[in-house]
């Protein structure tokens, strides 16, 4: 794959691994339905003014808005509500854990429903990344047993979220490119979770006045999801859903990497094996992606 792609893998990891903080923060002045509203909101004002600045063309009528509207809800809306539900009962750390098993459900998703095609050493590479992320977070078979059920079922439902979203996304809606996609996509999320807002929780506006509110609203919304949704959805496009979605692999290590940097909480051992771990098994998987095809299309 391009080295592009794994610089933007990186990227989106440092962007997204503040997201579980600043959710969490937001959530004493507004509901899950209203954070996914107004993330959704501010990024789509970003990716609006980015392409106004830039000229890059909207192309509106080009769109296929069913689709488009389809995967926004599922790929954006939803799973963020999902979060934000689950982060009411679960510490920020345990939800960007479970977070972590969305290439799984990913490479799942894909075999099952989309025919996807996958080599042994694709398993191998996230298996590998597995085994790094519970080196990074020192998980012992103990560890969940006291995780609350409500909390722990919606995160795994936002990351099975995730995991069709990104095929989707792949298979549906790929003759727009990342912009295109990110903004059909945001306004798509910000209609769909603000009129669900609107009609069960309420979204009190004035919160926004709030330094705290405002300054993570930007950082989830201009950053998380303008910025960020324009490295994901261009490595969905360029390279595979299952290479974009192994960030969230990396997000746990990124959310140290930001606790050292400004809280300054120390780095152990276990960060720099884990990550190396991590790096090294979504480095094999992705190598290997898409060669069983290319093998058969030879053979033929």
């Amino acid at each position: 794959m391009a080295r592009s792609l794994y610089v933007s893998l990186v990227l989106l990891s440092l962007i997204w691994g503040g997201s579980f903080f600043f959710i969490k923060n937001l959530l004493h002045d507004f509901g899950p339905w209203g954070i996914a509203f107004l993330r959704s909101t501010f990024g789509f004002l970003f990716i609006t003014a980015y392409m106004l600045i830039m000229r890059i063309p909207f192309a509106v009528r080009q769109i296929r808005w069913a689709p488009v509207i389809i995967v926004a809800m599922i790929n954006m809306a939803l799973p963020w509500t999902l979060i934000g539900f689950s982060e009411t009962r679960l510490a920020s750390s345990m939800a960007s854990v479970l977070n972590a098993t969305t290439p799984i459900w990913t490479m799942i998703v894909g075999l099952v429903f989309f025919g996807s095609k996958f080599r042994r050493i694709q398993w191998l590479g996230m298996g590998v990344a597995l085994v790094g992320l519970i080196v990074l977070l020192g998980i012992r078979p103990g560890s969940f047993l006291q995780v609350d059920l409500l909390g722990f079922g919606s995160m795994i439902a936002a990351t099975l979220c995730y995991a069709v979203g990104s095929q989707l996304s792949k298979r549906k809606l790929g003759g727009l490119n990342m912009y295109q996609l990110t903004f059909g996509t945001l306004l798509g999320a910000m209609i769909g979770s603000g009129i669900l807002a609107a009609t069960t929780e309420g979204v009190n506006l004035t919160k926004l006045a709030v330094p705290a509110n405002l300054f993570g609203l930007l950082g989830l919304g201009v950053m998380g999801s303008g910025v960020a949704y324009i490295l994901f959805n261009y490595m969905v496009l360029k390279g595979s859903p299952e290479f974009a979605t192994s960030v969230t692999y990396l997000v746990p290590a990124t959310a140290m990497i930001w606790g050292y940097t400004l809280l300054h909480e120390p780095i152990g051992w276990s960060l720099v094996a884990g990550l190396i771990l991590i790096l090294g098994g979504v480095f094999i998987a992705s190598r290997a992606a898409g060669q069983p095809i290319r093998n058969r299309a030879k053979a033929k």
